[in-house]
């Protein structure tokens, strides 16, 4: 849907001067309403002990993650390279959750040596850990609500967690183990608007760790509800209540646990920093085919979620159009792909070309989800501080960054391959 109008209202007078003197396509971000949303979801849950964990791979961007570890936030973190930028944005121990799957024995020892609160996504994962960390959590497997997600999958095909059946006969083993303190992670939802299928997957997943509690005289440490709040990417789209959400996850787990508050733990990524980014590129082209088309300088790479999920949406706006007609078009990109489109027969004002677009509610999962097809870099990252200035927060690519990483050292020389025909030979 349009960015949020406090986002607007300071962006709006620079963007012309920012497209003349810096060019386009480019990311920008509001730090201001970044941190506001991040503060407002720590705030609705009042007194009740929580903390939320911004999910790195939403927006991996050191400017941005540093601005939120300042706020408070923890990161949510699912590998490596991602617990190495955690750590140099400022977060420490427990201030990473570590929830990964087809985890390797060097990347959890990684989060074992920074701290982190580490979340095993299959009982083989733990069995294989020499040491166990201080506190033992599992993540579910989809259920319920989660398990009819076509982003997640139902609990007998996701590749995502353990099965429920197989939860209290993983903690009883981590247990006797010499595990004594205990953590729960659910995959409750994805990119979900209803707040009743919110709540009610919360509710579900407390239930679940109270019967764990109930079946095997373990207690819980927190309850981690993961992710997966959308945001409203369509104008038609109602905002989620969170304040209403807090109360029913407070609610869920002081009835389940009486007498004591475990910790509630959030990853959110898209909730906090989706609505607060936007692509900003401008019309290259303007094809009248059987349909009208109107290619950007911005491609695929840039923003791929409407092409690889094809039925995403992103509000798209020509910000300094108004008064002309409305034309259905397609908005497309310039990569050998079809499906590189931002929109297809969408209503917009008759385009130009040298049009400022915005593609909006690119906070979250835009930048970070590109790629380098056909050479079309990825752009450049822009963030509108909380004082008003504009700052280069990453460069476009360049053909040096695109060839860095092309060599030409050998790997198995040729009187090795000649000695030993049978061999497995790496090519490259």
């Amino acid at each position: 849907m349009p960015i949020p109008v406090s986002f607007s209202e300071r962006l709006m007078p620079l963007l012309p001067d920012l497209v003349e003197t810096y060019g386009t396509p480019f990311h920008i971000y509001d730090e201001a309403g970044i941190l506001a949303n991040h503060r407002m979801i720590c705030a609705a849950f009042a007194d009740h002990p929580m903390r939320q964990y911004f999910a790195v791979k939403a927006l991996p961007n050191p400017a941005v993650l540093e601005a939120l570890v300042a706020q408070g936030s923890g990161l949510d973190c699912s590998s490596p390279h991602e617990l190495t930028m955690a750590a140099k944005a400022g977060a420490r121990g427990e201030a990473i959750v570590f929830t990964s799957n087809n985890t390797t024995a060097c990347e959890y020892e990684a989060a074992l040596a920074a701290g982190a609160v580490i979340t095993f996504d299959d009982v083989l994962h733990m069995r294989r850990a020499p040491v166990l960390p201080e506190i033992v959590a599992f993540r579910i497997a989809p259920h319920g609500l989660a398990a009819r997600s076509s982003l997640m999958g139902n609990a007998g095909q996701s590749k995502f967690g353990v099965p429920v059946p197989q939860l209290a006969a993983a903690y009883r083993e981590a247990r006797e183990r010499g595990a004594t303190r205990f953590g729960i992670h659910g995959m409750i939802c994805a990119n979900e608007l209803d707040p009743a299928n919110a709540e009610r997957a919360g509710r579900d997943l407390v239930d679940i760790a109270a019967g764990i509690e109930a079946e095997t005289g373990i207690r819980f440490d927190y309850v981690n509800f993961g992710g997966g709040l959308g945001i409203p990417y369509t104008p038609d789209d109602p905002a989620l209540d969170f304040a209403a959400y807090a109360r029913s996850l407070r609610g869920a787990v002081e009835a389940g646990f009486p007498g004591r508050r475990p910790r509630i733990l959030l990853e959110l990524g898209r909730y906090v920093s989706g609505p607060y980014g936007v692509l900003v590129a401008r019309v290259t082209n303007r094809m009248d085919k059987e349909r009208l088309v109107v290619g950007l300088d911005a491609s695929m790479s840039a923003l791929m979620r409407p092409g690889f999920y094809r039925t995403a949406y992103h509000h798209i706006t020509l910000p300094f159009a108004q008064g002309r007609a409305h034309l259905e078009a397609d908005i497309v990109g310039s990569l050998c792909e079809n499906v590189d489109r931002f929109a297809v027969d969408r209503s917009i004002p008759d385009p130009r070309e040298g049009d400022i677009v915005m593609i909006h509610d690119t906070g979250a999962h835009g930048h970070a989800m590109g790629f380098t097809y056909n050479a079309r870099l990825r752009p450049a990252e822009l963030l509108l501080r909380s004082d008003g200035s504009v700052e280069e927060i990453r460069r476009a690519e360049t053909y040096a960054d695109y060839t860095a990483t092309l060599t030409r050292k050998p790997v198995i020389h040729a009187a090795t391959r000649a000695a030993s025909p049978d061999a497995v030979i790496n090519e490259v």
